[in-house]
């Protein structure tokens, strides 16, 4: 996948390499093809997704990770898989934000590397780009399970098991 990346807070330092890690296995796991797919993340610091998060969402403070699909893919009925974009107009997928002080904050509270929580959000972030989503019961064990797969196969933990 092109992994388009502006690092607007330096101490991100090689995002780009776990972005790209992230989106390929993630693409790799829903079986498509990576070459064809783009997208872009912006690593951020708190202020700046906390003006993103007023803006989008309507509240003002700051969050992990922000994603913006490129065309609405969502699953029709909750837990059902979304269907998948194809190659062409549907190419670009979309934009990520992540930020540094809440995606440390969390990393250190959680006791995992900061590079293990990032691929984790940038996972989580490429799934809802995908039309992945957790508002609804059946969705999130759906979303919650590939993560799982994806990160398990990446070598990492499980974010969910307590």
């Amino acid at each position: 996948m092109t992994v388009d990346c502006l690092i607007e807070d330096p101490r991100w330092g090689d995002i780009e390499s776990l972005a790209q890690t992230a989106t390929d296995a993630v693409l790799e796991r829903l079986g498509m093809e990576s070459s064809v797919f783009e997208i872009s993340v912006l690593a951020c610091g708190d202020t700046r997704i906390a003006l993103l998060n007023a803006d989008f969402r309507g509240k003002p403070q700051p969050t992990n990770v922000l994603s913006w699909p490129s065309q609405e893919r969502g699953a029709v009925a909750d837990g059902e898989m979304p269907l998948p974009p194809v190659p062409g107009p549907e190419s670009e997928l979309g934009d990520i934000a992540i930020a540094f002080e809440t995606c440390a904050r969390e990393a250190a509270e959680a006791g995992k590397s900061m590079a293990d929580h990032t691929i984790h959000l940038l996972v989580h972030g490429t799934l809802h780009l995908l039309g992945f989503d957790h508002e609804r019961d059946r969705d999130a064990t759906l979303m919650e399970g590939l993560e799982t797969e994806i990160l398990g196969k990446l070598g990492l933990a499980d974010p969910y098991r307590i």
